[in-house]
């Protein structure tokens, strides 16, 4: 407490310097008070872990509020599926007031707070990144460390788009507005905090963020904070690639990933980030087999269901993995080596761009293994097949390929129905085997060496 006294005393800069140097500031303090009555947020959607977290903390006699895209959605009526909460305790004292719980992060320190399988995030109120306390910032003006603590007033600053920089009282039941951000989303609009320009150079990441959201939530990018995004979108060269890849996966789990790569491409984001996104235009089967992928994910996500990040950056790379395939084919390379040899260079050339995590890669180089085993039905192979623990993943990037024109329907219908018939049926369905057999190897017989005899002296 005696800290971040001393630094709101002494800071570099005072929060006044801060206030008249930052164009997005006017009002800050401002904030307008909506109640109940007038902002009708359906209580039975938010989280009891969410309520327990600010209550735990407001108890402690800290301020505690649910913040961000859960106070968005819960605007929209929408239940939201994280929640994140704004606290003026810093990380160490929230972690001391909740027994499972963890500090996490170091360019942004936050605390999670566990509720059974629920996860709670937890942020301290964030001052201006340019005071006095650990922040970095790189030359091109990119944060690097930012734990820097204010006010909540300076927290609403800091917050990126005016749809999240909201924040919700659960004991008083208010939501508290800043920057007018209510008024944006019944407008949907999706408007920036500040100058998009200084915003975008402080974290470039931003700009994935924008159309994510733009295309989730149906809302229109206000024309300033949509002006700049083309010529700044070099900036994300210089992000590292965990961080690209994790924005990544939530646009394309958002249930909006068709419309998201479509704004993507029309925001010139798309360069650099995934390898066959800048070539898929040029490839009408690739960006039918792509869009297809998506589509399906979009569906499964939207009725409730599950999907699996591995299988949907396999489709995003696998007509990459099929390039690179026919060159290392064409130098004399063996099929399957050849195949091999080809996964590992797009995933070695894709982490430089996407740091995509080792536990997916494994899996699409299984779903990416199979698929040649998927063409061999004669024999014991077919069957052989059905026993692989991620068949099911393989057989529906095999009914992809047929959809999209690669491969004939013919053999995703033949596996579909070999999966479902009996055992003799399954043996009646194989096909000829015109595979060459492999010639087994003669051992060579070795001679077995004889001692020969030793001499035995006669005794007698």
């Amino acid at each position: 407490m005696i800290k971040r006294f001393l630094q709101k005393v002494f800071n570099k800069k005072s929060k006044a310097e801060i206030v008249i140097n930052r164009a997005d500031s006017a009002q800050v303090d401002t904030a307008k008070r909506i109640p109940a009555k007038i902002h009708k947020i359906n209580k039975s959607l938010i989280s009891q872990a969410a309520l327990k977290t600010c209550e735990g903390l407001q108890k402690a006699g800290f301020e505690a509020l649910i913040v961000g895209g859960a106070v968005r959605d819960l605007l929209m009526n929408v239940k939201p599926k994280d929640f994140d909460i704004a606290t003026n305790a810093t990380p160490e004292e929230v972690n001391r007031i909740f027994r499972r719980s963890r500090i996490i992060g170091r360019r942004f320190r936050l605390v999670h707070v566990l509720w059974g399988n629920e996860t709670i995030e937890v942020s301290t109120f964030r001052g201006h990144h340019q005071a006095e306390g650990d922040g970095q910032t790189a030359d091109s003006g990119r944060i690097l460390r930012d734990n820097i603590f204010g006010s909540l007033e300076e927290d609403a600053v800091r917050r990126d788009f005016t749809a999240n920089a909201l924040y919700y009282n659960p004991a008083r039941e208010e939501v508290l507005d800043f920057h007018n951000g209510v008024a944006d989303i019944k407008a949907n609009l999706l408007r920036m905090i500040g100058d998009p320009v200084t915003r975008y150079q402080e974290d470039p990441v931003r700009m994935l963020r924008a159309v994510r959201l733009s295309a989730k939530l149906g809302l229109k990018l206000e024309a300033k904070t949509q002006a700049p995004i083309q010529k700044l979108a070099d900036l994300l060269q210089d992000v590292p690639p965990s961080r690209l890849f994790d924005e990544m996966l939530k646009l394309f789990l958002s249930g909006h990933a068709v419309e998201s790569i479509n704004a993507l491409r029309e925001q010139h984001l798309h360069h650099g980030l995934l390898p066959l996104l800048d070539v898929v235009l040029e490839q009408p089967l690739g960006e039918r087999f792509v869009m297809l992928a998506l589509k399906n994910t979009d569906d499964r996500i939207l009725a409730g269901k599950s999907s699996n990040p591995s299988f949907l950056f396999a489709t995003l790379l696998w007509h990459e993995v099929l390039k690179a395939w026919e060159q290392y084919k064409s130098q004399g390379h063996n099929f399957i080596p050849a195949l091999h040899m080809a996964m590992n260079e797009v995933i070695a050339t894709q982490a430089e761009k996407l740091a995509i995590h080792n536990r997916f890669t494994a899996t699409m180089k299984e779903i990416w293994g199979m698929q040649p085993r998927f063409e061999q039905r004669a024999g014991k192979r077919p069957f052989g097949l059905l026993t692989h623990p991620r068949y099911r993943a393989g057989y529906d990037f095999l009914l992809l390929r047929c959809e999209s024109g690669e491969l004939p329907m013919e053999l995703g219908e033949w596996w579909t129905q070999f999966a479902d018939a009996t055992s003799e049926a399954r043996t009646a369905m194989l096909l000829p085997d015109t595979m060459p057999k492999k010639r087994r190897r003669k051992r060579k017989k070795h001679a077995t060496h004889v001692e020969p005899a030793a001499d035995v002296q006669d005794t007698n």
